[in-house]
């Protein structure tokens, strides 16, 4: 795991369907998929939040924690679309880093996220090791977490 694929949102980019999508080269192995580098490297504050706070869009903070109105409603609605379907929260990710540091924050994300059969990384969005289940998205492109899933 990698400090500067932390979104300010707290949206750890290394579990992204999109940053992961790149790393695999999906679209040369036959997916359309929207890539993407991860919000800091692609030089944005914040893919969901800084369009509407100042205080990111600016650089003014490097999180949301940083903010007197952590969380705002924004952040509490995307975290609660996180929560629901992909098994993750971005308050708790802020809430662990402001508190524990962002070393702990990446130790613990490295095991939560790793794939039990190859060491990779599981993504967030789907539940899947694009080294191991790559067959089971190509069979559904729009694959989500399955009920039975359980990220391992």
């Amino acid at each position: 795991m990698d400090e500067q694929l932390i979104a300010p949102c707290g949206m750890n980019c290394r579990l992204c369907i999109a940053y992961q999508a790149g790393l695999a080269g999906l679209n040369q192995k036959g997916f359309r998929k929207t890539t993407c580098p991860g919000c800091l490297p692609r030089g944005k504050h914040c893919l969901h939040m800084g369009d509407q706070c100042t205080q990111l869009a600016t650089g003014q903070i490097r999180y949301c924690f940083q903010c007197a109105s952590f969380p705002c409603r924004r952040l509490k609605m995307l975290d609660r679309r996180y929560r629901t379907k992909y098994h993750m929260s971005m308050i708790a990710n802020l809430t662990w880093i402001r508190d524990r540091g962002m070393a702990s924050f990446l130790e613990r994300e490295a095991g939560i996220w790793r794939c039990s059969r190859c060491g990779g990384v599981i993504c967030c969005h789907n539940g899947l090791c694009l080294n191991c289940d790559l067959q089971r998205l190509r069979q559904n492109k729009r694959y989500r977490w399955n009920e039975t899933d359980n990220g391992a």
